[in-house]
């Protein structure tokens, strides 16, 4: 779908998105008020990448107790910090991802809280999770799940008696939506020139920090890997000068996420860098996004939707222009592994 359906996604997300706002409340107040010990963000593959952000922003803002887990080695590793005290958070688009759905058993039968985010009614996990918040909807679901997940935590922060501008933050969230279509809107021609220029360019350096690092970990495999068949290694800026430096030449193509968090320098020390010595560079800098309504003290945070969102469209000129459906698959649930 090359044209950006700006009503489909506006009901999808700013709608039905934050209706669920006071369930979310309700849910997160009852857990509180029992008692916790810590949080556990577990996924596999895009939704784990999806937990990085949250988990970055709680821990930059937070004395909660928290942990991002790749689902399958959680289930192995004894985790001596997670216990029948813990809350763990999935999210899964089908519901029905094999070492997402294992994991939540797991939790469920040590006796944890578990609460997942899914776009399709009556699957498997939908039926594990103590409590589940069902979208219906398959289309722009990360977009709705990174919103879902903003409320979840930033009152999780609040009730922890750290964030008392939950109100404030909560009335931008609802803005947010707006935001990304205006971000779309104004990228989409550099998505597609993005795409045009780089259809056939057979490796990518993704660089991210902070609480885009998820998103540059998500886009590079599970974007340009298994939905394009492109070679990409996603790099932290904060590792970059620690071995990847030295692969940089004139014609690598290098794709640097910056955010505005606390980590930006990072990102700056790369990029100046990589201005030395590629001619292919593509910076994709939220700060170019104008997010009206947004406050500059949330802008850090908000950041990961924006950013997800503009990387979207590059997947689906990408799409296009390689003549390579995003839904295609060798291996990935066509055959036992």
């Amino acid at each position: 779908m090359l044209k950006f359906d700006a009503e489909l996604f506006l009901k999808l997300v700013e709608k039905e998105g934050l209706a669920f706002r006071g369930q979310i409340e309700e849910i997160v107040d009852g857990i509180t008020k029992r008692g916790y010990r810590n949080i556990f963000l577990i996924g596999a593959g895009g939704t784990i990448a999806m937990m990085y952000p949250y988990e970055y922003i709680l821990k930059s803002n937070s004395t909660i107790d928290v942990h991002a887990e790749i689902a399958a080695e959680f289930m192995v590793m004894n985790h001596k910090h997670f216990s029948k005290d813990s809350v763990c958070i999935f999210t899964s688009v089908s519901g029905t991802t094999q070492e997402t759905v294992a994991a939540a058993e797991y939790c469920k039968e040590k006796g944890a809280t578990t609460i997942a985010l899914v776009a399709e009614p009556n699957t498997p996990l939908t039926q594990i999770a103590d409590y589940c918040i069902t979208t219906g909807s398959e289309t722009h679901s990360f977009d709705t799940f990174f919103m879902l997940l903003y409320m979840i935590v930033f009152r999780f922060m609040y009730n922890n008696d750290e964030f008392p501008q939950y109100e404030q933050f909560t009335k931008e969230v609802s803005l947010l939506p707006r935001a990304i279509l205006d971000a779309v809107k104004s990228f989409d021609k550099k998505a597609e020139e993005f795409a045009n220029t780089h259809k056939d360019t057979d490796y990518h350096m993704m660089v991210g920090s902070g609480n885009l690092w998820g998103n540059t970990y998500s886009y590079a495999m599970c974007i340009l890997e298994e939905m394009q068949w492109i070679q990409a290694k996603s790099i932290h800026a904060a590792e970059f000068f620690h071995g990847t430096l030295e692969l940089v030449v004139e014609d690598t193509s290098v794709i640097l996420l910056k955010g505005e968090d606390e980590t930006r320098p990072l990102m700056d020390r790369v990029e100046r860098f990589v201005e030395k010595i590629s001619k292919n560079i593509t910076v994709i800098d939220t700060k170019s996004f104008e997010m009206e309504g947004i406050s500059e003290e949330f802008r850090k945070h908000f950041s990961v939707s924006i950013n997800w969102s503009v990387l979207s469209r590059i997947s689906v000129y990408l799409e296009r222009e390689r003549n390579h459906p995003l839904t295609l698959r060798r291996y990935y649930r066509q055959m036992e592994y």
